[in-house]
């Protein structure tokens, strides 16, 4: 599989994670505040298991190829290549950390391709143990959270010669900017939401700086401040640092690309007072300000401030507009002869399209569904209407915010779908209805200018019907709702609405989830995972489809339910477009399931090497694919 990692910048914050660890010794430092996000630059790499060694192969920024290096996978071995230092350290590092909690064999990782500055700021190292965590997690399915995936990137980087704070493996979260907390050994991280986009442009200064002897000056200052400078520096790391990145938050969520930029601009001249008298010798910096202090910038930027530990390594600005970065680089490239490199902060993608499968003959309602389709049943509401199930289904997802709905369906059953989405009924009828009924009439033709229509040409399996959506629905994440399930929530927010919000604060691939008793999970996809938030959100670490009563008590117990109940899915997911990959896998390569090509393998797959989080709805979910159920849905759904 391929694993890239991006490097990691720190927009504000730098050295509050390791002053924070001081609030272990003194309880009167402030707390540590950091806001990061990842590079568009990183390392790339391919991996595969290995049966007894930890296999090496790097590409430097040049192209250059070094190794293959071979370390046997056994702790000394691995131990001693760490605490060489070096490239190869980091890697080492991490496979000792990982082979002394777990039972894996060995990695072969090749590092095909970098294009992240080195030594600049940038976490290069960190980026290199978290892809070596993610490759471990990935090939022998460690279950790892991207939390997991950080601290054990992190020990593993702390036996070599390396010097890191807490913040670098931040890189583990990718491009999205992330608010770090440090309390001494306690780390709490959230992710930020971005609504609009930001231009960064990262310079390498193309200087050299000493990053241990920066360090070294300013932990002199800590625990306990002994005069005015090392006062100064507490004062920096803490209070003063602790409103800039609440603030920065802010100019985020807002997307104030210029208030941001005059809080870099602040937070510089703050280090400049503060922490520059503690370390004059690098931290006066004469290039980086020479390089923040170019007129040329100034109508093209909001402002900037140094990378990392500062000093002479590399700079950053938050440019005005696209244009302006494009600008900023030139000028960079023109005048100062220094490289630039672009960083652009989107918002996650936004979910505009819904997929409902409902080509199934539905052969458990036989011979009702001679007649008609399941899909098609009727159900009547609280309000006393009648509607098809596919119906609310539509309706729920256009409710939601999505802009298209593609209904999977059989050729012969096209025409069926057509009438009652896109044509009007005959004026004899129309004019019999009641005013409410025909203003209904005129809702149903608006609501099918969003519905379209995806032949599934052979019935080879729920997996096989997602997959015929693949052309329609392109290169985005699609929610995906079952066609025999309509769904209730129990709060004001629809329930495809409350998956939606989950997925844009989190950027994963997301499944609705609820509590089923066991007496029911062997007719209904069931999970596992770690709670990430108070029971609601989960880290998936396995999906089984229809599981066994023995199975499921014995791997898919969840701490926190009863003992007699699972998380089952509830029927509606928000999927990334990687899915379709392994379907075509699986459907080229002939992986049948029960004869069929199904979802859950490749959702399973997709949650090894993506990750998967499960959302507990507050809502109900009523099947119609049984006889009783369909029974029970008609009693229940109008209560």
């Amino acid at each position: 599989m391929k694993i890239f990692v991006p490097g990691r910048i720190c927009l504000v914050g730098e050295h509050s994670d390791w002053a924070g660890g001081y609030r272990r010794i003194n309880g009167d430092i402030e707390k540590g505040y950091t806001l990061i996000t990842g590079t568009d630059q990183g390392i790339f790499a391919d991996v595969k298991p290995h049966p007894t060694s930890l296999v090496l192969t790097s590409t430097a920024e040049d192209g250059t190829r070094k190794g293959p290096v071979e370390i046997p996978m056994e702790p000394s071995a691995l131990l001693e290549e760490a605490q060489k230092g070096g490239f190869w350290s980091y890697m080492a590092g991490v496979a000792y950390q990982v082979l002394t909690q777990y039972h894996v064999r060995g990695l072969v990782i090749d590092n095909y391709k970098t294009d992240l500055p080195i030594k600049k700021g940038l976490s290069s190292s960190a980026a290199i143990t978290v892809l070596t965590a993610r490759a471990f997690n990935r090939v022998y399915d460690l279950k790892l959270t991207t939390r997991g995936e950080m601290e054990l990137a992190y020990q593993g980087e702390i036996i070599t010669p390396s010097r890191c704070g807490r913040m670098d493996q931040g890189c583990a979260f990718g491009k999205r900017p992330v608010l770090m907390t440090f309390d001494g050994d306690r780390l709490e991280t959230q992710e930020v939401q971005v609504h609009e986009p930001m231009y960064f442009v990262i310079v390498d200064l193309q200087a050299k700086k000493d990053t241990m002897e920066i360090l070294n000056r300013l932990n002199r200052c800590y625990p306990y401040a002994e005069n005015e400078v090392e006062q100064g520096v507490q004062e920096l790391l803490g209070p003063i640092n602790k409103r800039i990145v609440a603030q920065a938050v802010d100019a985020i969520n807002e997307s104030s690309a210029e208030q941001l930029g005059s809080l870099l601009t602040e937070a510089q001249a703050f280090f400049d007072r503060y922490a520059a008298p503690a370390c004059p010798e690098e931290l006066t910096s004469p290039i980086l300000h020479r390089v923040l202090g170019y007129e040329a910038f100034e109508p093209h930027v909001w402002g900037g401030k140094g990378v990392g530990s500062q000093g002479d390594g590399a700079a950053q600005f938050i440019c005005r507009t696209e244009a302006d970065q494009d600008a900023v680089i030139q000028i960079l490239e023109r005048d100062l002869h220094m490289p630039g490199l672009k960083l652009t902060i989107t918002p996650q993608q936004k979910v505009r399209k819904a997929v409902i499968p409902a080509a199934g003959f539905g052969t458990r309602l036989f011979p009702a569904t001679k007649a008609v389709k399941k899909e098609l049943f009727p159900i009547v509401d609280r309000d006393g209407i009648a509607k098809p199930a596919i119906l609310y289904i539509v309706e729920e997802a256009i409710g939601a915010g999505i802009e298209e709905v593609i209904i999977i369906v059989q050729k012969d059953d096209l025409p069926a779908f057509e009438t009652f989405f896109k044509e009007q009924i005959s004026i004899e009828n129309y004019n019999k209805l009641p005013p409410t009924f025909q203003d209904y009439s005129h809702r149903l033709l608006e609501m099918g200018r969003r519905v379209t229509f995806v032949i599934q040409e052979n019935q080879e399996g729920f997996g096989h019907a997602v997959y015929s959506a693949r052309e329609a629905v392109g290169d985005e994440p699609f929610l995906l709702m079952l066609g025999d399930h309509i769904y209730r929530s129990t709060n004001e927010t629809q329930c495809a609405g409350q998956l939606l919000k989950a997925y844009q604060l989190r950027g994963h691939n997301i499944v609705g989830m609820r509590r089923t008793p066991e007496e029911k999970i062997s007719t209904f996809g069931t999970l596992t995972g770690v709670w990430l938030d108070n029971e609601r959100l989960l880290n998936v670490t396995e999906f089984a489809e229809k599981p066994t009563l023995d199975y499921a008590r014995t791997n898919l117990r969840v701490p926190g339910l009863e003992k007699n109940e699972y998380l089952t899915v509830f029927g509606q997911y928000i999927i990334k477009p990687k899915l379709f990959d392994y379907l075509q896998e699986h459907i080229n390569n002939n992986v049948r399931e029960r004869g069929e090509f199904q979802l859950t393998s490749a959702l399973d797959r997709l949650r090894q090497e993506e990750g998967f989080l499960g959302l507990v709805m507050d809502g109900q979910r009523y099947d119609i694919g049984l006889p009783n159920y369909y029974l029970e849905t008609l009693q229940e759904f109008q209560k």
